[in-house]
């Protein structure tokens, strides 16, 4: 702050700088001078300094024609508004403009002049004399390095600058630049038209290149904090050295060819960017479809030399925008350094000798060229005949903005003059003296401008002192005549509301980079096809990915996602569908299989029955107790339909007859059969002399024996409906495409007594009629029922690991196995080999043992 109050008081008291040159000026006098600064040249020839003398004045080198016609139009502007005068009345603009040479240094010292002091006298340029207050404002400069040199220094002095190219993002910070306003939108608007732009258009592997000054950094740096958070990845960062050292740019080329990047977007000068594409020519890169920041999405430096078409072709980017501004050409071609007055202007001369590549030094009579080896200028020489970036007025953009620019400071003085005391920021003052404008009383009203043109666009400043961004988005395509068109394919508003409406493309208009209609594809992986998901390579950006095929019950999204339990991945893995119900059915082969025999077994009891029914009177038949014949034949018949049961989509129905069913129906025919072994074993003591015991085991009593044991299982099942009944069940294993289906048991315990009491009674029977097999032989029903007792243990014996290793349905195709194969080892052993074979193929077999049981029967 201490500095600051110095410099201060050093320009109000006006001390002159000793030994320091004045700056080469254009200038006309008016009541209200206008600073301007231009960047007429782009490169400064630094002097070698002895430090024995003092410095010699400053070279500025290669003229550029663009930002000369910029200046004409800050003069053609207030020349238009002095020669209306319907918006300053009596009041006359001048203007006094200098050649910031595209450096910080350079534009420094033109704004100090400005401040500080103007020349002596015409003959002195080594010293700046007399002081004055006469500008209030200043228009410039062009480049955001230079203008940040120049706000720091004028917003001490709260000195309006407005400048016409200015996009820094840094330049909104009004607690650093009090004093800046600017017709150019700033860098946070661009970069959010170029987010738009890659979301767009789906690109995710971008590069950035930036210029090395503070537009090229501070612009790029925003894009690449802003499209990281798009998911987007920057494949490379590069900045173009102030140097422009071929090794650097050639490194970057070198960067670019490996990188693998499709879409790059410089963020640079026009300068910069010229000398990275003449590397890229150098090294043959081809392919890119460059996006362009705003400073050179229209710069004819690029567009007009035919040796950048065929690497800028398809080009696109943002430009702000243009306007026909009438007069504006006339008012361009009528210089003339050899007209009168023209002696004032020290840049006219430099720009003529440029275009025509002659001088308009004093031509000896002897000597047809000059010093430096260019013919002297004829004098007929007419800017009209000559077509160059200067005379183009095509595109007027930055032109447009020092146009608004001037008028905004008309505006603004204007309301400054139309003060009325008591209102307004001097409620306690008087109103400004027009004829000693104070710059920041000036400030004030500029700040407040709010005006439309002649051309219906509005111009205001929010605020930081920056316009309503509005842009074009321009696309450089290359016509049959060889000439470059800036093609205008959409526009971008940032007042819209709605950010997914700001940005408005004509994609059918647009042609890509090698003259395609197709959008460029640029991304470090392909999207994932269905069925697989990303997997991020190490070391690498997330935009950089393998796709990886999701696993069995996976589906992808943007990472694979496990379906539900009750479902599965469909054959593609790209929805979860519903798992495939698993269940012995009818209609699957096995358990068409098992139904079928289980049918035949049916059939097969109900043909003994029949068999028995037609010989019930036959001696063989009242002998072996016909009435307990009859009941194991239905226990059978009962065994093979409650196998049934099993065969089909478990319900709760079914699960809660399954099992009881088939306990109830199994001990009733063991019943049976233990009733007969004991009516053999009883048969045979009986014959023995003073044995009564037959009575006891008469057919009431096998009825009661054979109810008893039944309504033990009765009792079982029915204590196990009561507290843990069986119910469906749904297996759903994470890594099977199948759901399962079966009966959940409620209770393995009651289970386990069921099957235990049926194999206590089957061990019962075999023990019996192992006791009975020593009898005669032709009383062999005893062997019988032991070797179909042996084969019913057996069964169920092995029936215990098969069912707990069968997995799924299989443990149901087990269960019924071992009752279809008990079922008829009962039915083949017992009653069918054995009765059958008697009562039909053998009749005088069956007629001797019927009498011989009858007798025994007697005797008892």
């Amino acid at each position: 702050m201490l500095f600051l109050n110095k410099l201060t008081v050093f320009f109000d008291q006006c001390e002159v700088i000793p030994g320091t040159m004045s700056l080469p000026a254009l200038e006309k006098k008016g009541d209200i001078i206008l600073g301007g600064l231009f960047s007429l040249h782009d490169m400064v020839v630094e002097p070698s300094l002895s430090f024995t003398s003092t410095p010699p004045s400053t070279q500025c080198t290669r003229f550029n024609f663009r930002t000369f016609r910029w200046m004409q139009t800050m003069i053609f502007a207030i020349e238009e508004i002095n020669r209306k005068g319907n918006l300053l009345p009596n009041i006359t603009l001048g203007y006094k403009i200098y050649d910031s040479c595209s450096t910080p240094h350079q534009a420094l010292k033109a704004v100090l002049e400005l401040r500080g002091t103007e020349n002596n006298s015409a003959g002195n340029t080594h010293q700046q004399g007399v002081c004055h207050e006469s500008i209030p404002a200043v228009i410039g400069d062009g480049g955001s390095t230079q203008s940040l040199v120049v706000a720091h220094f004028l917003g001490v002095f709260h000195v309006p600058q407005v400048s016409y190219f200015s996009s820094c993002a840094c330049l909104s910070d009004k607690n650093k630049f009090p004093a800046f306003l600017r017709t150019m939108p700033s860098d946070f608007f661009q970069v959010d038209a170029l987010l738009q732009l890659v979301k767009h258009f789906g690109w995710t592997w971008v590069g950035v290149i930036a210029g090395d000054d503070d537009y090229g950094r501070g612009g790029a740096n925003i894009f690449v904090n802003e499209v990281t958070k798009l998911g987007a990845c920057v494949a490379l960062h590069e900045i173009i050295p102030k140097n422009r050292a071929q090794s650097t740019i050639s490194s970057i080329v070198s960067t670019i060819q490996s990188s693998g990047v499709w879409v790059i977007l410089v963020f640079a000068v026009e300068q910069d960017a010229a000398a990275l594409f003449d590397e890229v020519l150098r090294m043959e890169l081809s392919g890119i479809q460059w996006l362009a920041s705003e400073a050179w999405s229209t710069a004819a430096i690029l567009s007009t030399p035919r040796k950048y078409h065929h690497i800028l072709q398809g080009s696109m980017g943002f430009a702000i925008r243009r306007a026909d501004i009438p007069g504006l050409r006339d008012f361009l071609l009528r210089l003339n350094p050899l007209s009168s007055g023209a002696n004032n202007d020290p840049f006219l001369a430099p720009f003529w000798e440029e275009v025509f590549q002659c001088s308009l030094g004093v031509e000896a009579e002897d000597q047809k060229y000059n010093t430096e080896g260019n013919p002297p200028c004829s004098g007929t020489e007419e800017l009209g005949s000559i077509a160059n970036i200067y005379s183009d007025v095509s595109q007027l953009r930055i032109s447009y903005n020092v146009y608004k620019a001037v008028y905004a400071l008309a505006h603004a003085i204007k309301a400054m003059r139309s003060c009325v005391k008591g209102k307004g920021p001097f409620l306690q003052q008087a109103c400004p003296d027009m004829d000693s404008i104070k710059p920041w009383q000036l400030l004030h009203y500029i700040k407040q401008v709010k005006y439309f043109n002649t051309f219906g666009d509005e111009t205001k400043f929010d605020e930081n002192g920056d316009p309503t961004a509005m842009y074009d988005l321009v696309n450089w395509q290359l016509k049959p005549n060889g000439k470059m068109d800036f093609v205008t394919v959409g526009k971008f508003d940032e007042t819209i509301a709605a950010s997914h409406h700001k940005l408005q493309i004509q994609k059918e208009n647009i042609l890509w980079t090698g003259n395609q209609t197709k959008v460029p594809l640029s991304v470090c992986s392909n999207v994932c096809s269905p069925g697989t998901r990303k997997a991020i390579r190490p070391n690498f950006p997330i935009c950089c990915h393998d796709c990886v095929v999701c696993a069995a019950g996976e589906i992808n999204a943007i990472e694979c996602i496990r379906c539900l339990p009750e479902f599965w991945s469909s054959a593609e893995k790209t929805a979860c569908i519903p798992k495939q119900m698993e269940f012995l059915s009818f209609s699957d082969t096995m358990g068409l299989i098992l139904m079928v025999i289980s049918l035949t077994g049916i059939f097969s009891t109900c043909f003994v029955a029949f068999i028995f029914y037609c010989h019930r009177s036959t001696p063989i038949v009242r002998a072996n107790n016909s009435e307990l014949s009859f009941l194991l034949l239905l226990s059978l018949t009962l065994c093979f339909l409650c196998s049934l049961i099993f065969i089909s989509q478990p319900s709760k129905l079914s699960c809660l007859l399954r099992h009881t069913a088939f306990g109830i129906t199994f001990v009733l025919c063991i019943s049976c059969i233990l009733g007969k072994t004991i009516v053999v074993l009883i048969a045979f003591k009986a014959t023995l002399p003073g044995s009564h015991v037959i009575k006891w085991f008469g057919p009431l009593q096998q009825r009661i024996i054979i109810t008893c044991c039944t309504l033990v299982q009765v009792i079982i099942c029915t204590v196990w409906l009561v507290v843990a009944p069986p119910m469906p069940q749904k297996l759903m294993p994470r890594d099977s495409p199948i759901v399962i289906l079966l009966c959940d048991k409620g209770s393995h315990l009651a289970y386990a007594l069921v099957l235990g009491y049926i194999g206590l009674l089957a061990f019962l029977c075999l023990v019996l009629a192992f006791l009975a097999r020593k009898l005669p032989d032709n009383f062999n029903e005893a062997r019988i029922i032991t070797f179909s007792m042996i084969i019913f243990c057996a069964v169920w014996i092995a029936f215990i690991p098969a069912y707990i290793s069968s997995p799924g349905k299989y443990s149901t195709v087990t269960e019924v196995f071992a009752i279809l194969a008990s079922s008829y080892g009962l039915l083949v052993i017992i009653m069918y080999l054995f009765k059958h074979y008697f009562s039909i193929m053998n009749p005088e077999k069956h007629l001797f043992l019927s009498q011989h049981k009858a007798s025994s029967q007697g005797n008892m």
